[in-house]
């Protein structure tokens, strides 16, 4: 989920009944700002930043970002700021997330100075073993800018890798499903030349060996998602939990 946890608890149950491993977590709205600033001049960007539960500690962080994010938060997106990630930052795990994160995103803009300065920051909030740098390939040229700089910035700092691939459908062949979707979704028409479609259609449920073929020089980054999984227990209660008068 974006922003929420909303569908945190149905995937839990899911996973358990399957006999799948769950990692609960959210890719968060991180604000370029405070969080409380709500005008359309100062603060209506914000960047990517996938968190993950390594314990009860950490979902119970989570549901509290994820609630702050709406409550106090809330513009245009349920945001959150780097001064609440701070406070509540115990029992997570950190990731770069895609090109809108923000240290993917300084690389783009040619800005090595700031994504070094966001990742220094990310890591004194999150502690060393707890943030990673996240490579994605899904054949954009905005996304080999990101990488290499990411690479290069992330074996000086220590910090560790993943590669990940975005997922919105299973199949590559769904590819003009999920577009026609988009199409209904934003009231337009696959006649329009300029109708609203993703730059790729590599954005699919990729196997194993795919996986590692898109990075085949980072063996370790494929590794450190085993180890994340093996980091992750959490054990969500389903008994009710009612405020406090």
């Amino acid at each position: 989920d974006h922003g929420g946890l909303f569908g945190a608890i149905e995937f839990y149950d899911t996973c358990k009944a399957h006999g799948i491993h769950p990692i609960i977590g959210f890719e968060a709205y991180i604000s370029s700002g405070s969080r409380t600033e709500k005008s359309v001049e100062t603060n209506t960007k914000s960047n990517h930043l996938i968190l993950l539960a390594k314990n009860d500690c950490g979902f119970r962080n989570l549901m509290r970002l994820s609630s702050i994010g709406y409550t106090e938060g809330f513009y245009y997106k349920p945001r959150i700021d780097m001064e609440i990630l701070s406070q509540y930052s115990e029992g997570l795990i950190a990731a770069t997330a895609c090109i809108a994160g923000a240290v993917p995103e300084a690389f783009i803009k040619g800005d090595d100075k700031k994504a070094r300065q966001i990742a220094e920051e990310y890591l004194k909030i999150f502690g060393e073993g707890n943030l990673y740098f996240e490579l994605q390939n899904h054949g954009i040229d905005e996304e080999e800018i990101a990488f290499k700089g990411m690479i290069e910035l992330g074996k000086e700092m220590g910090i560790p890798f993943i590669v990940t691939n975005d997922a919105h459908y299973l199949n590559k062949e769904d590819a003009k499903a999920h577009e026609i979707l988009l199409c209904m979704q934003t009231q337009d028409t696959l006649a329009n030349p300029d109708h609203y479609r993703f730059s790729t259609d590599e954005i699919y449920f990729k196997s194993p060996d795919e996986m590692c073929a898109l990075f085949p020089e980072l063996p370790e980054a494929i590794k450190n998602t085993f180890e994340i999984a093996k980091r992750c227990e959490v054990n969500v209660h389903h008994k009710p939990q009612l405020p406090v008068p």
